[in-house]
């Protein structure tokens, strides 16, 4: 293992009771430093990782991809294998009769499952995680911490004929009694169709943990100051991180607005809704909210689509195209392969609006549809869109507060990241994440926003479908801002 865990004291991974488990967390969030990898080890480890040689992508039109296939009948474009995922196309309707009601377009549809797992074992009385340097063929800067496993159910049954994933035999049926999270979470819902995760965070006897040179252990306050730099840490990382549930001192805040942000975190503190007044305006928003989701061939895909050059995509550039790629990769359970992927327009803009009630942080979350969502609706982050995509409308009709959000004063800008997505099916979709304190002007919100407290986002967390990824991805680099 890179680092001198195997000197640090470790007694044998056991879940303490839920008050324990918070204060476990919360020692871990204040631990900024650490002797099992220091962080200058680590950014030594890290410069490492990404200078490797043996990984290299190369585009090829859709055609040349060594084992898959456009299916003669319907267009669909599918692995040999009939498993990991196919690009099929979509048709969706909604019920307001408005401007966009119906389109078409491709989606990924992979339907299975998939892991992201966290590992953690304490050292010195201290609570670890253990992270992977991941390489994935559309990361931005190729290598990016992600959590101790991140596989499809084909990767771990080995469809691809290569070992399996380091560490995955701890997420499948794990012990009684060492679950810290464990709870369905969608995937992004306007480019998978259905698509689900399964967030775990397992706590393990580190004697039981292989060592490798691509993974180490790191305190959540180590990875907490992470979350500040861009693409560094995955968004699978920082969805299963949102998961957690720990409060911490507000003592340990810089600023009032970082005080804020904590007195969030618990529980107890004052909220501008109740809890159950957020579920029941969610689900009411979700039972009069009509999307009809209808799989068609992806040959039949029109509004703009076409298929020309080795590629899918549309003439105007909108939205996103589909592209191949050849990969080889040394340090991947397979050494090479062929895949589509999938390359967003670029300039994505995710945003929150935060606001001090009572003197506890809310944020302004958007119960919004997407075209491939489970559930019909979830939360999402106050803005989330592609302001190119938005251009040749009115300004009326384009996103609500994406003007508040671009136009802060630098002085109520919290946080502001590059955040790529993940690289296994997506090419360079990277995205500006921020955290944006609201004018004083901001007036009414429309009904499908909701001031949400921190601790309360974690309730709706447990019940899974009731936060999309972005807004998951922004609810943990919130830990980075106090």
């Amino acid at each position: 293992m890179p680092a001198t865990a195997e000197t640090a004291t470790a007694p044998v991974g056991r879940t303490p009771a839920p008050g324990a488990v918070r204060e476990a967390l919360a020692l871990s969030a204040l631990a900024e430093d650490s002797a099992v990898m220091p962080n200058a080890a680590f950014e030594r480890w890290f410069a490492e990782r990404q200078a490797r040689e043996g990984f290299t992508v190369r585009r090829i039109p859709l055609e040349a991809m060594d084992g898959w296939h456009f299916a003669p009948d319907t267009g669909d474009l599918r692995h040999d294998s009939g498993h990991f995922f196919a690009v099929e196309g979509l048709r969706v309707r909604t019920g307001d009769g408005g401007p966009g009601a119906c389109w078409e377009q491709p989606v990924i549809s992979q339907r299975e499952i998939g892991v992201l797992g966290f590992l953690v074992a304490e050292f010195d009385g201290v609570w670890h995680f253990l992270v992977q340097a991941k390489t994935e063929p559309g990361n931005v800067n190729t290598v990016h911490l992600a959590p101790t496993v991140q596989a499809t159910r084909s990767n771990l049954m080995g469809v691809h004929q290569g070992r399996g994933p380091h560490h995955a035999e701890h997420f499948v049926a794990p012990s009684a009694g060492r679950v810290l999270v464990d709870s369905l979470q969608s995937e992004r819902g306007s480019w998978f169709l259905r698509k689900r995760n399964r967030h775990m965070v397992v706590v393990a006897d580190p004697r039981d943990v292989a060592g490798h040179e691509d993974f180490c252990w790191l305190t959540l306050g180590q990875i907490r100051r992470l979350l500040g730099r861009d693409n560094l840490v995955s968004m699978e990382a920082s969805s299963v991180l949102a998961c957690l549930s720990y409060e911490v001192d507000e003592a340990a805040a810089r600023d009032r607005y970082g005080a804020a942000l904590l007195r969030s975190l618990a529980p107890a503190a004052p909220t501008v809704h109740s809890t159950a007044e957020l579920v029941s305006a969610v689900n009411e928003i979700k039972a009069r909210t009509r999307v009809e989701q209808q799989s068609i061939p992806l040959a039949e895909v029109g509004g703009g689509w076409r298929r020309a050059d080795g590629a899918l995509g549309r003439a105007d550039g909108r939205y996103f195209g589909i592209t191949g790629a050849e990969v080889w990769a040394a340090s991947r359970e397979v050494g090479h392969w062929a895949q589509p992927l999938l390359v967003p327009a670029p300039g994505g803009v995710c945003a929150l609006l935060t606001r001090v009630v009572d003197g506890v942080l809310h944020v302004l979350l958007h119960a919004r549809s997407e075209a491939g969502l489970l559930d019909v609706v979830e939360l999402c982050p106050t803005v989330q869109c592609t302001p190119s995509n938005h251009l040749h409308r009115p300004e009326r009709q384009r996103p609500r507060f994406l003007r508040e959000v671009l136009g802060a004063p630098p002085s109520r800008v919290r946080y502001d990241v590059m955040v790529s997505e993940e690289g296994a099916r997506f090419d360079r979709a990277e995205n500006r994440y921020l955290v944006v304190e609201t004018p004083d002007d901001l007036g009414d919100v429309p009904d499908d926003y909701v001031w949400v407290s921190l601790a309360q986002a974690g309730e709706l967390l447990g019940r899974g479908y009731f936060l999309n990824m972005q807004a998951r991805t922004l609810l943990a680099a919130l830990h980075a801002v106090w």
